[in-house]
């Protein structure tokens, strides 16, 4: 495990341009505890009794979380001990994020030729981007428009999580690098035009300027490659012209997802929730009523599973067609996981529906239509018609309890 651990912590190095002389993280398996982290230092803190809504972020910067002091009294409290934030080893922009992205069309794609491979799928105002992996591994974040809605698309390969966000806050437009440091061995990034340091698990600013700010979370789903071909045809791809010279294609994590090892040790500051294994894969979805989390075994034996969300109910789907990432050298090469998506389950005009899974599809006991993966009508009565998809994310439990600690635990 020792050796795994610093084969990980070596890959950071091998995604940025940095000496390895700048990671010392250790390779000792984390700590376990059954009380669950929260993304706040201590509940009784000033930070928790701090109103961040009546902060006027529009002001300018009174100075940077990410080169600066990171106490200043002019900043907000920070929401989580910058003490307990640590370096993964590259510098700022050292894992460099793309930001003149391009694309290609699905026929001139050919660097990717496994149906099962990873892409994650974002969908506004009717233009579709595929953002695959194998190139998301390397740089980490996106800052593109889709839908005419600016957006920075986000992968951290150590908390396996794809997360994707508005970057227009107030009168800001921001842009978003990454900041060479982790939390709880997830991606820390910082917006360059305050360098207020940002949770990319949450989309929270934790430290500086913009401490306490929240960006708006973006429905996406993580697609094999199959599925989203299918699905959109039309759609554009990001392509590996990114202006760096990586191994795309290739995976620099090998070995990472497996559930009989620990995250890394030199990574995490906080105990881990130890309610079950910290590599266990979960589905987390992210509503306005509160989080849930299912994991992954659960949902994949059963297909689609219900979650009693306030007033409403919503449903999560999952089905074969996706490979990890982080299994096998071939960023294609890893087991199946599976696709999954979050809906609301209920049709456009209201009336509440009750799902099944047949095969690769699902069928709505009401209607008995049958509809896909990204949550759309694709035969019956209601052929056409799409799902209300909520925001969620495929990952580990180790960092689905840290980030969401007060989740509702469904089970099928």
């Amino acid at each position: 495990m020792r050796t795994a651990a610093a084969l990980i912590a070596l890959a950071l190095i091998v995604a940025s341009c940095s000496s390895i002389e700048d990671a010392k993280p250790s390779a000792e398996p984390a700590t376990q505890s059954s009380a669950s982290s929260a993304t706040t230092a201590d509940r009784g803190s000033a930070q928790d009794r701090f109103d961040y809504s009546a902060v006027d972020y529009d002001l300018e910067p009174a100075g940077s979380a990410l080169r600066g002091d990171r106490q200043a009294a002019a900043f907000p409290p920070s929401v989580v001990n910058p003490d307990d934030i640590v370096s993964g080893g590259p510098p700022p922009d050292g894992i460099p994020p793309i930001d003149n992205p391009n694309y290609a069309p699905i026929s001139e794609v050919d660097f990717i030729a496994d149906d099962n491979e990873g892409v994650i799928v974002v969908e506004i105002n009717g233009e579709t981007k595929a953002y695959p992996i194998q190139i998301l591994i390397w740089h980490e974040i996106v800052n593109d428009e889709v839908g005419g809605v600016p957006v920075t698309v986000t992968y951290c390969p150590l908390c396996n999580s794809a997360l994707v966000f508005e970057r227009q806050f107030g009168d800001r437009l921001l842009d978003f690098g990454t900041s060479g440091e982790l939390y709880q061995s997830a991606l820390v990034m910082y917006d360059r035009q305050t360098e207020s340091l940002w949770a990319h698990f949450t989309g929270q600013g934790i430290v500086g300027h913009y401490a306490g700010a929240q960006l708006q979370l973006v429905p996406a789903q993580t697609l094999g490659w199959g599925s989203f071909v299918e699905a959109f045809p039309d759609a554009e791809v990001l392509t590996p012209d990114t202006g760096f010279s990586r191994r795309y294609g290739e995976n620099p994590y090998v070995g990472y997802d497996d559930a009989s090892t620990s995250p890394i040790g030199g990574f995490i500051s906080q105990p881990i929730d130890d309610q079950f294994g910290a590599k266990d894969r979960v589905v987390g979805v992210i509503d306005n009523s509160g989080t849930y989390a299912i994991l992954l075994d659960e949902l994949s034996a059963d297909g689609a599973v219900e979650i009693e969300a306030g007033d409403r109910t919503l449903v999560v789907f999952q089905r074969g067609g996706l490979n990890s990432s982080l299994e096998d050298r071939n960023i294609a090469g890893g087991r199946d996981v599976g696709q999954t998506g979050a809906f609301v389950a209920a049709a456009p005009d209201g009336t509440a529906l009750t799902f099944t899974r047949d095969g690769e599809t699902f069928t709505d006991e009401e209607t008995e239509s049958t509809w896909d993966i990204l949550g759309r009508a694709i035969d019956g009565p209601l052929a056409g018609e799409k799902l209300e998809a909520v925001p969620h994310v495929d990952t580990f439990w180790f960092s689905w309890s840290t980030y969401q600690p007060d989740h509702v635990l469904v089970t099928p």
